[in-house]
């Protein structure tokens, strides 16, 4: 697929893949599928589930590293940011021809990375972030975007990147 198209399937996904409502029992359920699926892949993984700014999910499958914590964490703050998916976001900076540090922002801080997706609720906006790291960044946001799909029960193959 090319950046156009990957962005425009990723903007479906951000259309579709929204909560009527998300707590901690929510976080509990998503958290767990996605451990479920990377440990059933023997996927090097490391998963977090960030709820207004509040750790409520985090596990680090064998094979993840250390650095996998830092990477969420810049990865889910491009997501807070713009509210975007940080795939979505990285994309949209490679189509420009541009990076992060051209937006003001510091590498240190922000991952121009794909594997993190926002939380929304309907009615009421970005809420948190979910997001992946230890695969390639197409791939940990594939992760993300599977999980939520089930757990909205949507149907992957009309959301899944080709």
């Amino acid at each position: 697929m090319t950046i156009d198209q990957d962005l425009a399937r990723i903007e479906l996904q951000e259309e579709m893949l929204r909560f009527d409502a998300f707590d901690l029992s929510t976080a509990w359920v998503l958290g767990k599928l996605l451990r479920d699926l990377a440990s059933e892949r023997n996927m090097g993984v490391a998963i977090d589930i960030t709820l207004h700014s509040m750790p409520v999910f985090y596990i680090a499958l064998p094979g993840s590293t250390p650095d996998n914590s830092n990477w969420i964490r810049r990865k889910r703050n491009m997501v807070l940011r713009y509210f975007r998916s940080s795939y979505a976001s990285t994309l949209r900076l490679q189509q420009q021809g541009k990076t992060i540090e051209d937006n003001g922002l510091s590498s240190a801080e922000y991952a121009a990375s794909g594997g993190s997706f926002p939380i929304f609720v309907n009615g009421t906006g970005c809420v948190g972030a979910v997001t992946v790291s230890g695969l390639p960044q197409r791939e940990d946001h594939s992760l993300v975007v599977e999980a939520l799909a089930l757990t909205l029960g949507h149907e992957l193959h009309n959301l899944s990147l080709a």
